[in-house]
């Protein structure tokens, strides 16, 4: 089992610091929304459906600490909270989907309640985002069973599959995404082998995914980035599975950087491509690709390894964190409400309707 990546409290909010991980299994607590944004700025906790979560929780949190006295000061912290959850990471859009659903909620209370409150209505309004931040989170547990199921459906018995990144369920408050997939398909009898790409620079693959894989059973070998087209033309590899942090309107989605490279290769190879995802990270609002924000991160996640350095001191380095697939290299999308393929922009609108 994996262990609770959240657990929500009156104390705070423990998060599963998985910096830590696998070595260590440690808890650290926000107390506020700018320490969760912290905690999601510094990789303590990543995952953008974890990271939508964690924002619900942090916007309660910091409505519950701050204990705004009128509508009108309710207004102005929950714009300023939410604006500050969404700052912590860019490219994430489970992130802003939080926020803001917490922030509309927060809003219409306000409209309802004007002027100053009572101890009472103050109450209904921590009940009430409670309530909405633990509905996020069932929501997502919910959406990485339907994807798991449907996932599992379109793999073959026998599967030899691949992933990159982490998206299982350290990723997540359920089972994960493309990690769910791979396990539900494992628990039919179909997987016959998964490989983990050890996701540089960061290492989600390494230290994250395979130790997930493990941890399930599932059969499972964990291999360098640069490994991944010699493993896919002389292993069998008959399936690519990833998740997404972000998918634009026409179906073009920002992942960990690399993935752009495998579905290539999976192409190349004639190899499905898939990509499971809930429905809140298609954003509508991104006609294509190009409108999403790619986030650049330090250079010393690319020149360290857990501090210590790897690189010639003083080099200059790049570390964009995620790269951007284009719709036409995805075979399908795997969402909680069903499978989308092709994946195009009518097809999408479609599936969303």
């Amino acid at each position: 089992m994996i262990p609770p990546r959240l657990k929500f409290t009156k104390k705070g909010l423990q998060v599963l610091d998985q910096r830590s991980l696998p070595d260590r299994i440690e808890y650290i607590t926000a107390r506020s929304a700018a320490e969760t944004a912290a905690a999601i700025k510094d990789m303590a906790l990543r995952g953008a459906p974890l990271i939508g979560c964690a924002a619900a929780f942090g916007f309660a949190m910091e409505m519950r600490r701050l204990k705004p006295a009128s509508s009108l000061e309710l207004k102005k912290t929950s714009v300023r909270t939410a604006n500050l959850l969404k700052a912590a990471r860019p490219t994430a859009v489970a992130l802003f989907y939080a926020a803001d659903r917490m922030l509309a909620k927060t809003l219409a209370f306000a409209e309802a309640n004007p002027g100053g409150f009572s101890p009472a209505t103050a109450a209904k309004l921590t009940a009430l985002l409670d309530r909405e931040a633990r509905l996020v989170t069932a929501e997502d547990e919910a959406a990485c069973l339907a994807m798991g199921r449907h996932g599992a459906r379109l793999l073959p018995k026998g599967c030899v599959i691949m992933t990159h990144c982490n998206a299982g369920a350290l990723a997540t408050m359920g089972i994960g995404t493309a990690g769910g997939v791979i396990t539900a398909a494992h628990k039919l009898g179909k997987i016959k082998r998964a490989y983990s790409c050890e996701t540089r620079p960061y290492l989600q693959g390494a230290r994250l995914t395979i130790w997930e894989l493990m941890r399930e059973g599932v059969p499972s070998e964990l291999i360098t980035d640069n490994m991944a087209a010699h493993i896919i033309k002389t292993c069998g590899v008959n399936a690519i599975v990833v998740g997404a942090d972000r998918i634009a309107a026409n179906g073009d989605t920002a992942n960990k950087v690399g993935t752009y490279g495998l579905a290539v290769i999976a192409r190349h190879h004639k190899i499905p491509f898939y990509v499971a995802a809930p429905t809140p990270t298609i954003d509508l609002a991104a006609y294509s690709g190009d409108s999403i924000v790619i986030e650049e991160r330090s250079i010393k996640e690319v020149t360290c390894i857990k501090g210590v350095s790897i690189a010639p001191r003083g080099v200059k380095a790049r570390h964009p964190a995620f790269d951007v697939t284009p719709a036409g290299l995805i075979t399908a999308l795997i969402t909680e409400r069903g499978v989308i393929t092709p994946v195009t922009r009518s097809a999408i609108k479609k599936h969303l309707a």
